[in-house]
């Protein structure tokens, strides 16, 4: 019923059901109707270009709960093609309202994990914006990413080393702590992390990654990770090493 209403009132350009179920008040409703739009567009059981339109007018409703559908609808098309809509990720960037943000958040995670190529670069485009909101949204968008490929993602974070906002600068010891404990993170984690500038930082990260850690292996048994011990030695160690070597090329640069 959705999916035939949405479609009726894409090639009559009546906007009027649509927006209706991009505003219902019922969570499932405007999901099934974001999940639809994103369906019909891949199918292009209407012009793509109908259903980008709609987007841009519904963008700029003065309901939170549409603008928030129409960032979700457009993560939906964000996973294969981002370029269409990136328009509205621009423009819901500067949202005043936190559910708007956090579906942009959201939408970012879940198309960045596939579609990287073109999640990355709009995040790099972002990442030093001077709106806090924006900074902190775009690194959180890199997050789902980050767990599987880090390196694809820590040059990205590396541009905010100096961040000193409070709602910013935990979110990014937030990221480096969740992307720690995947298969493969840890190492390139660290090694990212020893060549920070700003070491207090740096050092706020490693407490979050042992912190991790041992919420894991108290909480989730079958994933397989270093015990929170191991995970501490690893990281005392991985210091160690980084200061001698650190040390020894001090020393070769002043013979």
């Amino acid at each position: 019923m959705i999916r035939e209403e949405i479609l009726r009132g894409l090639v009559s350009a009546d906007y009027t059901v649509i927006a209706a179920y991009f505003d219902d008040t019922d969570t499932y409703i405007r999901k099934a109707a974001y999940t639809v739009t994103g369906r019909v567009y891949k199918s292009k059981l209407a012009p793509q270009r109908d259903i980008i339109r709609m987007l841009g007018l519904l963008i700029k409703s003065e309901s939170e709960r549409i603008r928030q559908t129409v960032v979700n609808a457009a993560g939906e098309t964000a996973m294969n093609d981002f370029t269409g809509v990136e328009f509205l990720y621009e423009y819901a960037l500067c949202d005043l309202h936190h559910s708007v943000r956090n579906a942009v958040q959201g939408s970012l995670k879940k198309a960045g994990e596939v579609n990287p190529a073109q999640i990355i670069p709009f995040c790099r485009k972002h990442i030093l914006s001077p709106e806090p909101e924006i900074r902190r949204t775009v690194a959180h968008g890199l997050e789902l990413r980050g767990r599987t490929h880090p390196e694809d993602i820590m040059p990205v974070l590396r541009l905010l080393q100096f961040e000193k906002h409070k709602r910013v600068r935990p979110m990014l010891v937030h990221i480096f702590g969740q992307i720690s404990y995947k298969k493969d993170c840890l190492k390139k984690v660290t090694a990212e992390l020893l060549t920070w500038e700003d070491e207090k930082l740096a050092d706020e990260c490693f407490e979050e990654i042992i912190k991790q850690h041992h919420h894991i292996n108290n909480h989730f048994r079958t994933v397989e990770t270093l015990s929170p011990r191991e995970c501490e030695e690893y990281l005392s160690e991985a210091r160690k090493r980084h200061i001698f070597f650190q040390h020894t090329a001090f020393s070769n640069d002043n013979r």
